[in-house]
């Protein structure tokens, strides 16, 4: 019996209800997990005899707080599964409230704990989100990854999991590089954040105001301010001296998230220059662009 057949690559999905759990999962399953949704804790171990035993090496699993208080029990299977060897990865998605409530109300769908008859104590949608936070509270302290889901379409998120977990296997840190403005708010997921406002601004130049910071003439322009190169250097150099010691202390995933007013022109420059140092040295790296309109084609920005 080979590597494959005695070890398990599995991604426990975890995460409030509306923040897309169900698309991810069928994102893994496109991308050949077998999946399961909805699963007890305690059938985790089961559940592993059983892929081993007819060859399923890549796993996603949705475990949630439908099954209410038996998700207490989450933390002592997971472990369970580890000290057997098994590669085992959390991942919690989360949303912000008001695009939760929103998202409730386009689907129709109710939310798992605003049933009246069950849950007499909860009055509204807002207490149902509230109660059910505070359920999985420890299961997003324990994540391997919290990706926020409030700005991702359901296509963005497909593709964000397939740079994260497309190949389980692959060794070293994974980074992406995250553009964003600063008047849609900071990534609550970002590990690193920097502020790129000081620079000029393509905004107030009228023949720029069209284009972002992929054309080649904003990139120019931001440039072309004296303080943007040795900047991007120091970027360059900071971030070339943490993620050894990141990659020393076990950390998995790595969001640095770079943030100018609009998330249009600045920081888009910013990160795409930083993203292609960190593909001169090997890294293992994807770019998103937040705030930017999904390409056309379907293309990664």
């Amino acid at each position: 019996m080979n590597d494959r057949q005695t070890q398990l690559h599995l991604v426990v999905i975890s995460g409030i209800s509306g923040s897309g759990k169900t698309t991810a999962l069928h994102g893994f399953e496109d991308s050949g997990y077998f999946t399961v949704d909805n699963l007890p804790p305690a059938l985790l171990p089961n559940l592993a005899a059983f892929c081993l035993e007819n060859g399923f090496a890549k796993v996603a699993v949705v475990i949630d707080a439908r099954i209410h208080e038996a998700i207490g029990s989450f933390e002592p299977y997971v472990q369970l599964l580890r000290d057997q060897g098994h590669s085992v990865k959390v991942l919690f998605l989360d949303t912000e409230d008001h695009v939760l409530i929103a998202r409730f109300k386009e689907s129709r769908r109710p939310h798992p704990f605003y049933h009246p008859l069950a849950y007499p104590h909860i009055q509204s949608i807002e207490e149902a989100i509230q109660a059910e936070r505070a359920l999985l509270e420890d299961v997003r302290a324990m994540a391997d990854r919290v990706v926020d889901t409030t700005t991702l379409t359901p296509t963005a998120l497909r593709r964000q999991l397939q740079d994260m977990w497309g190949d389980v296997e692959t060794a070293g840190l994974q980074i992406v590089v995250l553009s964003f403005g600063y008047k849609y708010g900071i990534p609550v997921d970002a590990d690193l954040v920097f502020d790129v406002r000081f620079l000029c601004n393509p905004h107030y130049v009228p023949e720029l105001q069209t284009h972002d910071g992929r054309d080649d003439v904003v990139k120019q322009f931001v440039f072309s301010d004296p303080r943007a190169k040795p900047l991007l250097e120091k970027m360059e150099a900071l971030i070339d001296y943490t993620l050894p010691e990141y990659e020393a202390e076990g950390k998995a995933y790595l969001t640095i998230a770079i943030g100018c007013t609009g998330g249009k022109h600045r920081s888009v420059v910013l990160a795409e220059a930083l993203a292609e140092h960190l593909r001169g040295r090997g890294a293992h790296v994807a770019v998103r662009h937040r705030d930017l309109p999904e390409p056309p084609d379907g293309k990664e920005a």
